[in-house]
């Protein structure tokens, strides 16, 4: 600033001078000035001039130098020097880390047993301790408290590795000896059994009489109607069967003269004689007439269904004289332990499929229900109980079979007999509407193989 104040000053001075020499518009400024701080500055027109105070003049200046004291050479050098110097530190810092890793390697190797790789590594070895030992104080510590953990965590892995080992040639020891005890034991187990059965085989095919009439019951009883209607027999009436000799005989109503025979006949309902509102113990064992109207017995379709595959087949018909069925290819009933849970499926008929009417009512895989047995899946009470029956209950029902026998159509709760899918059940929907009722109802299976 101070120099281009100086320079504006000499320009003033010159201008100055030149109004003094009284040049006129056409002349040309050549003086050069040598004593003057600005020696090299030049005035010249602009161009042609007709009025000496308004001609316009041109300055020519020589490029400026600058002249820095010399604290700014001091500080140059000063800035080198520091540059230097944190290279020098980042190299041993780089040096310290290579030396540091290096002795942590040679100490893994001196716990765990194995030589170091080479030479040069246990050098670099060596090297970081000194590098350590000429730092600081903190740095030495922290480096101590490394070395500390690391012998510590490499004994740790050599006790670890020993027991390993142990465990291993004691667990390849006693695999052997229980591979070779295991068998030899299972093979004289086998040859003892095999033994008894063969001893008993013998002994009871001449001297069990058990054995020869549970034999002979098998080859000559019938097991159900169908073998009944095959053997001849082709009139409805009572007759004696043995699904399995095992559990005995015992007597059921068979329909040889309908839908090509051999139905052995689990329900039926013809005039509200019996009374189905009953207990476990009775749905268990079975009730009524066999000539009239009954339940067979859970234990019994247990039995029943459980030697064949059976098809189901329900007729019913109201009292207006309208009939249907409703036939399902697969029936079966599950002993007393499983509740006599009910398994159907693969229906035709023109009844409709009440069995398996919806999602929230489906009697499949229902457990058996009585007033006095709830295992139903309404949690608010037993629907056994409610309908005055035994059945199958979802929560509650979209079928009743076992239920009150009425002769003519009622009101109130739908307690009588039921099936969801008749053809002239959406005009009962309410409780003030009649309900409706049948007159025959009959539920009987029969083998799939069967052949009339």
């Amino acid at each position: 600033m101070k120099l281009v104040y100086v320079c504006c000053s000499l320009l003033i001075t010159v201008w100055q001078e030149v109004e003094a020499s009284g040049s006129g518009p056409s002349g040309v400024l050549d003086r050069v000035y040598g004593s003057s701080s600005c020696p090299q500055v030049r005035l010249k027109p602009a161009g042609q001039c007709e009025d000496e105070d308004e001609c316009p003049y041109q300055i020519h200046m020589p490029p400026l130098t600058i002249q820095l004291p010399k604290q700014f050479r001091l500080l140059e050098k000063t800035m080198k020097e520091l540059q230097s110097l944190k290279e020098t530190v980042n190299r041993l810092k780089s040096s310290c880390l290579e030396c540091s890793l290096q002795q942590i390697d040679l100490n893994l190797q001196k716990d765990s047993g194995d030589p170091p790789t080479n030479s040069a590594e246990q050098s670099r070895g060596d090297t970081s301790k000194r590098v350590y030992q000429n730092g600081n104080d903190s740095d030495n510590s922290i480096v101590q408290h490394m070395q500390v953990k690391m012998n510590r965590m490499s004994n740790s892995l050599k006790n670890a590795r020993v027991q390993i080992n142990s465990l291993q040639g004691r667990l390849e020891e006693l695999n052997l000896l229980n591979l070779q005890n295991v068998e030899a034991i299972v093979d004289r187990k086998v040859e003892n059994i095999t033994g008894i059965v063969n001893k008993i085989s013998s002994t009871c095919t001449s001297n069990c009489p058990g054995q020869q009439q549970l034999q002979h019951l098998s080859n000559i009883s019938p097991r159900d109607c169908s073998d009944i209607s095959m053997l001849g027999q082709r009139s409805n009436g009572v007759y004696q069967v043995t699904p399995d000799p095992r559990n005995g005989s015992f007597a059921v109503y068979c329909e040889m003269e309908a839908f090509g025979g051999g139905w052995t006949v689990l329900q039926r309902r013809i005039n509200g004689s019996v009374n189905f509102n009953r207990t476990w113990a009775d749905y268990k064992k079975g009730f009524g007439d066999l000539k009239g109207e009954f339940w067979l017995g859970n234990d019994k379709i247990h039995l029943l269904s459980k030697t064949k595959d059976v098809i189901l087949r329900i007729e019913l018909e109201d009292f207006e004289g309208t009939r249907g069925y409703a036939k399902y290819e697969q029936f079966y009933v599950s002993n007393e332990y499983l509740r006599y849970r009910l398994s159907v499926s693969g229906y035709s008929g023109t009844a409709g499929n009440a069995l398996q009417f919806s999602k929230h009512f489906n009697h499949d895989h229902k457990f058996f229900t009585t007033p006095d047995k709830d295992n139903d899946m309404y949690p608010s009470g037993n629907c056994g109980m409610y309908y005055g029956s035994g059945w199958w209950f979802d929560a509650c029902m979209s079928a009743n079979l076992n239920g009150k026998y009425y002769k003519a159509k009622y009101k109130g709760k739908r307690d009588g007999i039921y099936w969801g899918t008749w053809h002239n059940l959406t005009s009962e929907y309410y409780l003030t509407n009649y309900r409706q009722t049948f007159k025959n109802v009959k539920m009987m299976i029969r083998p799939k193989n069967y052949a009339p």
